[in-house]
């Protein structure tokens, strides 16, 4: 299999921290020690990719941020990876004065222009450090790769290209191409890295469109300046795009409101979405203990207690995209191998201390010694198998309280009943006004994704009595007005997203997990097991990759880079399906589209697909965008 963006992107790390050269395989030799030096969208890319550890291997004796305040430490040299701002600029030729390293090797995270290396340049002439300066690099890394086959575009001043600031109605035009560059010059990036130039195509008449108009200018460019193409040679023929071009398909948010608002049931979505998760780092609240304190005492500090969800972590690989029942089921059967295997070892010493000195006891203990030293040699495994146990229960433990404490199966069950307009059980007014099921704010998202993806809005009589119900309920109605105006918007626009036809079985209580010995008490949690079925965004790239011919997107535009000039009719297109797709949402993701492709991809041969968007939002983040958008 062709390497995954997240090994290219950490490739192309390892190769800066090793002064721009490829590191050497098998070389017993200590790695040169260095300082490295960055800001903080330099350290949101590294740290999903490299650990602390794999940093000190590469021989990274220290890591600090730019704009901290550093020691000199004069006989090493240090690598900076920074983006090329006004503020990081002015430091570097700070620290080139103050001499505080042997030599500086600048890594620039997205291309640094003309006048800003000058400035360096000069800098470095006045502080007669012109020779430590050693190299100047632009790595064209702006993106941060978050799995095998998901990016997003950046983590800091993300609010500068959210849903919010695209969508709000008094944008001036400068900031809406500020906007654009923004995330164009990502996508460049991410392009340079992956190594290959895509066929795009979008949707006509929103901001997907600018994107992929400005990206495909951009593409070109640098296709048509072949001295300095930053798509020749090594980096190409290796890639595995030799043979065919990946689609880029880019997509507006505002194609599809409801999912992002969605109550989920999969491990990965439930966790960004009730949990503190970002850049694969969840943190959860850790409560010792339920014992009422004394009268008058000061309540407990909650700890919060931060895990890593890693490539590394296999039950994680395996679980992420799992419905949760079976993730609860799993982290208990890894429990009950995991004591199996400790008792074993327990076992085994209290044979060894065995008395008497009878043929018996002799023969036992010299078959039991080759056992307690393969346990033993196991050992330091079992322990990763614990701490990984640990992290999952706890995890898994902090959903499964929100889910019990917010009903979140219910509003889960009822809203794919909504999406997928199959009929409904009980009333939307009853689960509103039932004080009982989940916060004000699952109330808000379940009338919204009702709202838009209701064939006509509800009547102007009926919408008060929700209403009510909903301000008694403590909601916040900004997020309705937003949604209101842009209903009536794209209702003259198109038709509204179809969800597909999922359906949700309930399969009975949980029946294995109920029994006592189990961590995870389910009571009263439906089992509910999921049918596959394609989100807009699925059924879109579906259509484009496979060249179906479907009015839904027959009218989207297509871009070839690679072709010099013409208009649209007449390039040839490519009329064979593709065998490997980007997907990127402008306006923001989430990690329900994302599973919904990975698990499309399981039922397609040989296909790869990547997700990408400008910004990961859970729910919550989501609503307050929309509320804000919704005060106007």
């Amino acid at each position: 299999m062709a390497a995954s963006i997240r090994e290219k992107q950490t490739a192309a790390l390892k190769r800066m921290l090793n002064f721009n050269a490829p590191p050497l395989k098998n070389t017993t030799a200590e790695p040169v020690w260095k300082v490295l030096i960055y800001d903080r969208f330099g350290q949101d890319i590294i740290s999903p990719l490299l650990s602390v550890k794999e940093l000190r291997d590469m021989g990274i004796t220290l890591h600090l941020l730019l704009h901290s305040d550093r020691d000199p430490i004069p006989d090493v040299p240090a690598i900076y990876f920074i983006m090329p701002t006004e503020e990081n600029i002015d430091r570097i030729c700070q620290d080139l004065r103050n001499q505080l390293y042997e030599s500086y090797y600048l890594n620039f995270i997205s291309a640094i222009s003309r006048s800003k290396l000058e400035d360096i340049a000069s800098a470095a002439l006045a502080a007669n450090a012109v020779n430590q300066v050693t190299k100047v690099f632009d790595q064209y890394l702006n993106f941060i790769t978050l799995e095998d086959d998901m990016f997003i575009l950046c983590n800091q001043n993300k609010e500068h290209i959210s849903y919010h600031a695209i969508n709000k109605p008094d944008i001036m035009d400068t900031d809406m191409e500020g906007i654009m560059d923004t995330i164009v010059d990502s996508l460049f990036c991410f392009f340079v890295t992956l190594g290959a130039v895509p066929i795009i195509r979008c949707p006509r008449g929103n901001a997907a469109e600018m994107v992929a108009v400005k990206l495909d200018k951009k593409l070109r460019e640098n296709l048509r300046d072949a001295r300095n193409s930053l798509f020749t040679g090594d980096t190409m023929g290796t890639g595995q795009f030799s043979f065919q071009r990946p689609l880029f398909v880019l997509a507006d948010r505002n194609l599809d409101l409801a999912t992002p608002l969605h109550h989920t049931w999969t491990y990965q979505a439930l966790i960004h979405d009730v949990l503190d998760f970002h850049l694969n780092r969840v943190s959860v609240d850790e409560s010792h203990g339920s014992e009422a304190s004394p009268a008058g005492a000061r309540p407990k500090k909650k700890n919060k207690k931060s895990y890593d969800l890693t490539a590394a972590d296999k039950f994680w690989q395996k679980h992420k995209g799992s419905p949760f029942p079976e993730v609860a089921e799993a982290v208990q059967e890894e429990l009950d191998t995991y004591r199996a295997q400790e008792d074993e070892v327990k076992r085994l010493k209290s044979i060894m201390g065995l008395e008497g000195e009878d043929d018996g006891a002799i023969s036992m203990l010299s078959d039991n010694t080759a056992k307690l030293t393969s346990a033993v040699s196991s050992l330091p495994e079992l322990l990763e198998k614990k701490r990984l146990i640990d992290l999952h229960t706890n995890v898994a433990t902090a959903v499964l309280d929100h889910i019990k404490s917010r009903k979140l199966d219910v509003y889960f069950e009822y809203e794919e009943k909504l999406m997928s307009k199959s009929t409904l059980d009980k009333s939307l007014l009853d689960i509103i006004s039932d004080p009982d099921a989940g916060t004000a704010e699952d109330k808000m998202r379940l009338f919204l994704i009702y709202y838009i993806t209701s064939q006509q809005p509800p009547s102007e009589a009926d919408l008060e009595q929700y209403k009510k119900a909903m301000v008694d309920a403590g909601c916040d109605l900004s997020p309705l007005n937003y949604i209101k105006q842009w209903k009536a918007f794209t209702k003259m626009a198109a038709t509204p997203a179809n969800y597909g036809s999922s359906g949700v079985k309930p399969m009975g209580l949980f029946s294995r997990v109920m029994n006592t010995g189990s961590q995870f008490v389910m009571e009263g949690v439906k089992n509910l097991v999921l049918k596959q079925h394609n989100l807009p965004v699925t059924r879109i790239l579906d259509n484009l990759m496979e060249m179906k011919s479907n009015p839904e997107t027959d009218d989207y535009r297509y871009f070839d880079p690679k072709m010099l000039r013409g208009s649209e009719s007449s390039i040839p297109r490519n009329k064979n399906p593709f065998q490997e797709a980007i997907v990127f949402v402008v306006g923001g993701g989430n990690y329900i589209e994302y599973q919904n492709l990975v698990d499309y991809t399981k039922t397609r041969q040989g296909k790869r697909i990547l997700y990408g968007c400008s910004e990961l939002f859970n729910a919550a983040q989501f609503i307050k965008q929309l509320s804000q958008l919704g005060q106007k």
